[in-house]
């Protein structure tokens, strides 16, 4: 019940302070998060964190419908950057936490497929990610600061993705998990460096204009 009556406050009230679409957007990102993932995706299919993770990629373009009223290529390149970077991000997780999952009964990817299918996932979404964390520059979003660490960061993180291919993580190694550790605390200060480059480029152009 205070799950219920904060999500529909926060839907009035983002109505109320920005438009339509935006309250849209963030009712369906809610209820894609609660009902579809939570409760269906999240122990019906290994492809829970991927399906669902368009749910915790939606807040980019739910944030640009606040202010433009709006939506375009930039908010769809945000939210892709988001939902390709979440596969590798848990399931370096998962390989570490994978028998807490089979625990659970959560069909996480290294419970179902093993981990050395899950490594070549990770690897492949890596492979995608990167150039795609690139695209941002071409569309006039993304700047020079945006751009270095796109590139240097992307190729940081397909290297340490690789490690994780060739290693044996999660099959109960504690030192071949240590690489997907490393992954995993390097893919949380990749994508928030992607995102705080955006804000201090827009708010130096901000400045300069001013």
């Amino acid at each position: 019940m205070l799950g219920l009556t904060l999500s529909m406050l926060s839907v009035v009230t983002m109505l109320l302070a920005a438009n339509v679409l935006a309250a849209a957007l963030l009712a369906f990102t809610i209820f894609f998060y609660a009902v579809v993932y939570t409760m269906w995706l999240k122990r019906s299919t290994p492809q829970n964190i991927v399906i669902g993770g368009l749910a915790g990629a939606l807040p980019p373009a739910i944030a640009w419908a606040a202010k433009t009223g709006s939506l375009g290529i930039d908010p769809v390149l945000l939210v892709a950057i988001i939902f390709f970077w979440t596969p590798p991000h848990f399931w370096a997780l998962s390989l570490l936490q994978k028998n807490d999952y089979a625990a659970a009964r959560v069909p996480m990817l290294p419970v179902t497929h093993g981990a050395k299918a899950t490594r070549i996932q990770i690897f492949g979404y890596s492979l995608l990610l990167a150039p795609l964390a690139v695209a941002p520059v071409f569309t006039g979003l993304g700047g020079m600061i945006y751009g270095s660490i796109a590139v240097f960061g992307g190729a940081f993180f397909v290297f340490l993705a690789g490690r994780v291919l060739m290693s044996r993580a999660g099959e109960g190694v504690p030192a071949e998990d240590k690489r997907a550790r490393d992954l995993f605390g390097f893919s949380i200060l990749y994508l928030f460096a992607l995102f705080a480059a955006i804000l201090i480029e827009r708010g130096l152009r901000m400045n300069e204009s001013s």
